[in-house]
């Protein structure tokens, strides 16, 4: 068994290996304060040539016995993976897989399972060191060392790896992580941060993350195995210098048509006329002469795609490298849709729809950090015809990825819930896709929000930019296309206000960025950023005055602590006697909150306050009040003005002119205006229908006997 350990924030990082797993390729525990995680990794034993792709899965999950739970719901045991070990398994994924080469050939999982969490420190960067560690000390090729670190910004101050209490109050909050050459992927958010401070969060980064890779090379020197042999690579074809000849002029006449498909199409077409022209030497060459061929005519596409922006600044689609591509904007598109935008930019667009809801709609989580509720949530689709193509329907990793990015971006220009008390959920529904769906899911959402009349902050944009780097060369463009994507060497994308930053991702496919680059990306995003927010504003930059018509009416109303009960009443029978009555919901915070939502529109909502202040409040001297006569008296009647709370109205006070019986003038069931015109020593209600100030009031129809006068019957004893 090997242990080492060293110092990060303020808290020790403990790995553990040759104890657990030792059947796996490499096996790691890795504690950090409270959280503990396993982490394991294993490749099949069967080899796959030719492989243009690293075959890794990663899948974090999260035990509940590692917070002392049991999971909630009828099925009790963990099973199909949540968004938040999805979202983790990403992490750990995209650092890693351009570290493994690809002439390895076999499958590969990586299983980190969070096993002890203390819910203090957050267990996602110790999984990502666990899982890191495991393929350093394992049998398996991979070119690293990459550590992963969290840094957060509280009231000012850096703080590495911090907890849960901590991220609850900072105004940034970032995974970092990073080899020797520099930071290889970045993601994380802050709430309108400048591009100064995140640059100072990756600086500050970066340092840790050196010393943290020098420690996993240690481990790896003491702990590891002897790595597996890689293939060689096949031998060349013999005659590359022809088929780049014939290739590239080709090429050149297909790689920079303005449409994605005329490109697409075009290449396709190259491809197969070379493969025709050389068909009998690839023939010749042997089992693996197609795979060697295509892979050449890929690397020749590329190059001139990447020296044409290098050399001459000119890109597929013949944009410059801040230029960005054309946008529209509409908002209204779904009538019947709380909020709607459309958001076209070249060849992405998406649709923006906002549905606003109750507290009853609110997103419950179960899990090993806690039961917690949200009142925000969006939802991204990403259907096959977005890009031309057949296949399946559903919410897979990419579609969680993104949403989680665009709705991470948007949440900080949210209004609080004091605010607008409302549930809000944004689908983005991506429509067409060439370049980033996620930033256009941001532009979207934002602008659905403001549609919609939710009185966000601020509107928030995002944009997608790349990095070529060719013959020393390095060159940032904005606002990248999906070959620029594939063939370049960064994806980073930004969302942000005119004030700040709000959203952060970054992928790179080479072995490391610096800070020069990533401040000079930084600075041509912030530009971008500007120019997309200047083109929504043209549509829309301020929240509808009103809300939609179709969208719930709601209504809050603070009581005393002391009187919720009186709300509630026995077995909840006021509360449901409220919402059958008017037709709405009724939510009661522990602080006296009461929320009122109704989908009859401020009527029902109206309806439902009155009653809820008729249960809480006091009879007021002086107040008139619409009551109901419960029963009648010889000397008077006792009305009802508030649920539970009568009064009596003496006889004299019935009418102006003399009153000989009560029944000539009221009867049971009766509503009548009374004015309260005294509580006594006693509490007791004393009414008058004269001083209501109810001119037209008439004695009920059926009072008395016809025609009015003294009731039939025998004369009434006089009282003594």
């Amino acid at each position: 068994m090997h242990t080492a350990k060293i110092r990060i924030g303020d808290e020790d990082l403990i790995l553990e290996t040759g104890k657990i797993a030792k059947q796996a390729n490499g096996s790691v525990l890795a504690r950090y304060g409270g959280s503990t995680v396993l982490a394991t990794v294993c490749c099949s034993s069967d080899t796959s040539e030719g492989l243009d792709y690293v075959p890794l899965m990663v899948d974090y999950n999260e035990r509940y016995y590692s917070a002392g739970k049991i999971p909630g719901g009828f099925i009790k045991r963990e099973t199909r993976p949540k968004d938040k070990e999805i979202l983790v398994s990403r992490l750990i994924d995209r650092p890693m897989r351009p570290l493994f080469d690809k002439r390895f050939g076999r499958d590969i999982q990586v299983i980190p399972m969070t096993v002890s969490t203390d819910q203090v420190h957050t267990p996602d960067v110790v999984g990502m060191m666990a899982a890191f560690a495991s393929v350093m000390i394992s049998d398996i090729p991979f070119n690293g060392p990459v550590a992963a670190i969290r840094i957060g910004s509280v009231d000012g101050e850096l703080i590495v790896n911090p907890t849960f209490q901590q991220l609850e109050k900072a105004e940034l909050d970032v995974i970092v992580a990073g080899n020797n050459d520099g930071i290889v992927m970045v993601e994380g958010g802050g709430s309108e941060v400048s591009e100064e401070r995140m640059l100072e969060a990756l600086s500050h980064a970066e340092g840790i993350l050196k010393d943290l890779c020098k420690f996993l090379v240690d481990f790896a020197a003491e702990a590891g195995k002897e790595k597996l042999p890689l293939p060689e690579d096949f031998a060349p074809l013999g005659f590359e210098d022809e088929v780049k000849a014939a290739a590239e002029p080709l090429y050149q006449d297909v790689i920079f048509l303005s449409d994605k498909f005329a490109r697409s199409g075009g290449a396709r077409d190259v491809k197969n006329k070379l493969i025709e022209q050389f068909a009998d030497r690839i023939e010749a060459y042997g089992e693996n002469g197609m795979t060697v061929f295509k892979a050449l005519l890929g690397k020749i596409h590329s190059g001139i795609m990447r020296k044409s922006i290098v050399n001459e600044g000119k890109r597929c689609d013949s944009r410059t490298p801040i230029e960005i591509r054309p946008i529209t904007t509409e908002i209204g598109l779904l009538p019947r849709a709380h909020g709607s935008s459309l958001f076209t930019r070249g060849e992405t667009q998406s649709i923006g729809v906002v549905t606003l809801g109750s507290t009853y709609d609110e997103q419950i989580f179960d899990d090993i950090d806690g039961d917690r509720r949200s009142s925000f949530m969006l939802h991204y689709n990403f259907p096959p015809y977005s890009v031309g193509e057949t296949g399946r329907t559903g919410t897979g990793r990419r579609e969680i990825g993104h949403g989680h990015l665009a709705q991470r971006a948007i949440e900080p220009i949210l209004p609080s819930k004091d605010k607008f008390p409302y549930t809000i959920r944004i689908v983005s529904e991506i429509t067409e896709s060439n370049g980033s769906s996620s930033m256009a899911t941001v532009c979207s959402g934002s602008m659905s929000l403001l549609a919609a009349g939710v009185p966000i902050k601020t509107p928030v944009a995002g944009i997608a930019m790349g990095l070529i780097q060719e013959d020393g060369k390095n060159v940032v463009l904005s606002d990248i296309l999906g070959e620029e994507d594939h063939m370049g060497d960064m994806d980073f994308k930004v969302t942000g206000s005119e004030k700040g930053i709000t959203a952060f991702q970054m992928d790179i496919k080479i072995s490391g960025i610096s800070i020069a680059i990533m401040t000079t990306a930084l600075n041509q995003a912030r530009d971008g950023r500007l120019h997309i927010l200047g083109e929504m504003a043209k549509t829309i930059s301020q929240p509808s005055e009103a809300i939609s018509e179709f969208a719930p009416a709601v209504v809050t109303y603070t009581v005393d602590v002391d009187k919720i009960g009186a709300i509630i009443g026995p077995g909840g029978q006021n509360i449901r006697n409220i919402s059958e009555t008017s037709g709405s919901k009724v939510n009661i915070d522990d602080d006296g909150v009461v929320t009122i939502f109704s989908k009859d529109g401020k009527k029902g909502a109206d309806v439902a306050l009155n009653m809820v202040k008729a249960l809480v409040e006091d009879p007021e001297v002086g107040t008139i009040y619409k009551g109901t006569v419960k029963r009648l008296m010889d000397f008077g009647a006792f009305i009802e003005i508030l649920p539970g709370k009568e009064g009596l109205c003496h006889i004299s006070k019935l009418s102006k002119e003399r009153v000989n019986s009560v029944e000539e003038v009221l009867k049971e069931g009766q509503e009548v205006s009374v004015r309260l015109v005294e509580v006594d020593r006693m509490g007791r209600l004393n009414l008058s229908i004269v001083d209501a100030d109810n001119p037209d009031w008439k004695p009920a129809p059926g009072s008395g006997r016809p025609g009015g006068g003294r009731p039939s019957g025998p004369p009434r004893r006089p009282r003594r």
